[in-house]
């Protein structure tokens, strides 16, 4: 759905590049994750693929049509939600909605289902600018479904939102995604990315330093470790102990046998320290 190769994007043309060499490829149907800080070429790379900026140096194909070359219809193709919300202010939810839909050249959804499907069911005609931060941030996500896109752009879907919606959002993109939506996530939330994502990207500094899936990343990086708590002489103990090295082992299996176990449970390590540990950078 997405093929990138050698992509390097720099915006003074001075030699310091936001992108440089970047390649990858999005498989149709998958949800893809672009992992990174503030900074790291997320957006760069998001705007040449849905032909905000224009293609520099590299070769990107996006839903099967050639960025360098962009056609109208590929934008019949392709959803957008942007961080930054940028609906009319002036104009009602639903006159957003309305005005959107006939951009397009494709069979569009209603605006009362899409306002329905983010709770702003009975907000449609109050106008955008009257909104909080949030309720346009959902609105600006309806309107990225408007065409039934087949490739969906996501950037930083959950951001600004009370954990109540940021569910509801999250479980409308697994939804759309079982419907065989290809979604392309930019975000630094490394707990969303590991719930949506069958693969991520880390970038940092412009460059992609890993791409695999969340289990891939943890079985390869991550420590693999067992807490138990148990009591001893009286005494309840906490342990982190690891199931490879043989004397933590030895440990573990005299524990379980001599003690009385309280709890016990596989640690794994998260994506967030995954980044850390594969890029020696934070997210921030």
């Amino acid at each position: 759905m997405i093929k990138v190769n050698g992509l390097s994007h720099s915006y003074n043309k001075d030699g310091k590049y936001a992108v440089k060499d970047v390649s990858f490829e999005v498989k149709e149907g998958e949800v893809f994750g672009f992992l990174g800080p503030s900074g790291a070429g997320k957006s760069t790379t998001q705007n040449i693929l849905t032909g905000l900026l224009k293609l520099q140096e590299g070769e990107v194909t996006v839903a099967g049509y050639d960025v360098k070359h962009i056609k109208n219809e590929m934008f019949n193709r392709i959803g957008m939600s942007f961080e930054q919300s940028n609906v009319y202010s002036k104009m009602t939810a639903k006159e957003n909605l309305d005005f959107y839909r006939k951009l397009f050249d494709v069979e569009t959804k209603e605006p009362q289902f899409l306002l329905d499907l983010v709770g702003l069911g009975d907000k449609g005609n109050i106008k955008a600018g009257e909104f909080s931060k949030g309720m346009k941030h959902r609105l600006t996500f309806a309107r990225s479904m408007i065409n039934n896109p087949t490739l969906w752009f996501l950037d930083e879907p959950t951001t600004g939102l009370d954990p109540s919606i940021a569910a509801d959002i999250k479980d409308i993109i697994k939804a759309e995604n079982k419907k065989g939506v290809t979604v392309f996530l930019t975000t630094h939330n490394m707990y969303i990315a590991d719930e949506l994502c069958d693969r991520v990207a880390f970038i940092v500094d412009g460059d992609i330093k890993l791409i695999d899936s969340p289990k891939n990343l943890k079985m390869q990086y991550g420590d693999k470790l067992v807490e138990v708590e148990y009591i001893k002489d009286g005494e309840t103990i906490n342990e982190s102990l690891s199931t490879i090295e043989e004397n933590d082992k030895k440990k573990l299996q005299d524990i379980i046998g001599q003690s009385d176990i309280q709890t016990m449970h596989t640690k794994e390590a998260t994506l967030e320290e995954i980044f850390i540990k594969g890029t020696g950078r934070g997210l921030i």
